[in-house]
């Protein structure tokens, strides 16, 4: 499932609908956020086994020129460097992958031919052209080259979008997180790392993932108005209803998650949410959450409010 900040998002979502008025119960909105969950985490793998079906097309390929009647010395002897890059191989070989895909029955069966078209346009690219003319293969380069095919020829596929579009109609808002997880995976890649690390997103325990995210999203709208006074308290400055929608929503987030959960740090909690604030929300939120959280979590820790166990924990 998804690890803790991509679960984050999706509870702010559901907050951003239940406060717009967008659903009739609080049951249903906790019932599209699970299915929202479940939706990012088969569009996560689903992108992830896009760079197989490439490197499946690339082989197919090859093989076809060699079998040509007259073939020729490039058919022969053709380069091999897009199937031997680095997280392409790793990807496509992962079998951790696989088994997950298996697990969720996740697959691009019967989609050869978007694939060969898609691979296509790959070839026709200058990102690819260039790729290939390098003088010498090195790991950044492979990473480069990978990065750009996602973000230019995968997440911007009108063909797999369309895929996407007849599974589910709120496919956008889970692309758009399945794939800004995908991208942020490759970035981080490191030369050491194995094919399996691309999971490493993915939280193992779909109990403690559904703990956390139903007591999350319950207990933000039960403190939901004693929040919102505590900000406006503090935003002296802000009338509350000036306060960004998004901000007002991450920072009623961020003070339920410090007072209910008594294992996750303070320091954890503020990073996270400052982070999910520069996607989500304005420019200046950043700074403007940092002030506000800073001053309620010293108070909420002065008095009590805000309690931490374990090791390493409580000044945290």
């Amino acid at each position: 499932m998804l690890n803790r900040r991509y679960l984050r998002i999706k509870v702010y979502q559901a907050l951003y609908a239940y406060g717009q008025g967008e659903h009739a119960s609080t049951s249903g909105l906790e019932k599209e956020l699970h299915q929202g969950i479940d939706r990012t985490h088969d569009l996560y793998l689903a992108l992830l086994l896009a760079f197989g079906e490439l490197r499946h097309v690339a082989e197919l390929r090859m093989e076809e020129r060699r079998k040509k009647h007259l073939p020729t010395a490039e058919d022969l002897n053709p380069s091999r460097r897009f199937v031997e890059n680095a997280l392409v191989k790793g990807v496509a070989q992962s079998e951790r992958l696989r088994l997950e895909c298996e697990k969720r029955r996740v697959s691009w069966v019967g989609h050869l031919e978007l694939f060969t078209a898609l691979f296509k346009a790959m070839e026709e690219s200058e990102e690819y052209k260039a790729y290939l003319a390098a003088p010498t293969v090195t790991f950044a380069g492979d990473r480069a080259f990978a990065v750009s095919l996602f973000n230019e020829q995968i997440a911007n596929s009108e063909a797999i979008q369309d895929v996407f579009e007849n599974r589910s109609i709120y496919w956008l808002e889970d692309l758009d997180l399945a794939a800004g997880l995908v991208k942020r995976v490759l970035e981080q890649w490191r030369e050491a790392d194995s094919g399996d690390q691309c999971l490493n997103a993915l939280t193992q325990d779909p109990v403690e993932e559904r703990s956390f995210v139903n007591e999350l999203f319950r207990q933000c709208i039960v403190h939901d108005a004693e929040h919102e006074a505590l900000i406006a308290a503090k935003a002296s400055n802000w009338d509350a209803e000036r306060i960004a929608y998004t901000d007002m929503i991450l920072m009623k987030m961020a003070l339920t998650e410090a007072r209910i959960f008594d294992q996750i740090p303070v320091k954890v909690t503020l990073n996270e949410y400052i982070e999910i604030a520069k996607a989500y929300s304005t420019p200046k939120s950043k700074s403007f959450i940092n002030g506000v959280l800073d001053k309620l979590f010293a108070e909420m820790r002065a008095d009590g409010r805000i309690r931490k166990v374990g090791r390493g924990l409580l000044e945290s």
